[in-house]
């Protein structure tokens, strides 16, 4: 797909889904939404992850139309806005409130396995188009040591992730057994969906 024909806008502040964008071989301009994330309750985490990222596309596209200097599109624009949560024994669980609860999450996973449920919204902005679908990837756990989890949460890193969970994180790589699906899914952004959807709104 020849990316120079159109812009992208990354809907999201999340470190990895930029590294991932820029893995795929795009650039792209960051625009955040700042929306209550807890205000929106779905029963499914599909239904979940699906309902924040059309609550932040929305969000970004309203600012973008309030932009006073708005210059007519003339390139198709696509906005990519994504979410993840961490489905625990059936609980969706989002990013942790506290240590204590991030120090909770990681015991909870130790020995154990969790699940990722992401979102990929694309939005064409020229076309109205829009085109999403959820990914869900199993991850299985070795046990993981108390140190490695007081080290973990020191950092302050699982704070800023859904249900604490970082699998790519050095300290923790040794201790995934297994991984159903795909590493950058469960960082945010799977690259696969992202491109077939991003075929589908152009």
């Amino acid at each position: 797909m020849d990316a120079s024909s159109f812009k992208i806008i990354l809907g999201s502040s999340s470190v990895a889904r930029r590294k991932i964008l820029s893995e795929m071989g795009y650039l792209f301009t960051i625009m955040t939404a700042d929306i209550d994330e807890k205000s929106i309750r779905k029963e499914t985490p599909e239904d979940l992850v699906m309902a924040l990222a059309e609550a932040k596309a929305n969000a970004i596209i309203s600012k973008l139309q309030t932009t006073t200097n708005q210059q007519r599109v003339d390139e198709p624009t696509i906005l990519i806005a994504a979410d993840t949560v961490v489905v625990y024994e059936g609980v969706i669980r989002e990013k942790p409130t506290s240590k204590e609860e991030a120090r909770q999450f990681l015991k909870d996973y130790s020995g154990r396995h969790a699940a990722t449920v992401g979102s990929v919204l694309v939005t064409n902005l020229k076309t109205g188009l829009r085109k999403g679908d959820s990914d869900r990837v199993e991850i299985y756990f070795n046990e993981i040591p108390d140190e490695i989890i007081e080290k973990l949460v020191d950092e302050g890193i699982t704070l800023n992730v859904a249900g604490g969970l970082i699998i790519e994180h050095p300290l923790v790589l040794p201790f995934v057994k297994e991984v159903v699906g795909t590493t950058d899914s469960v960082m945010g952004l799977p690259k696969a969906l992202t491109e077939k959807l991003l075929k589908e709104a152009l």
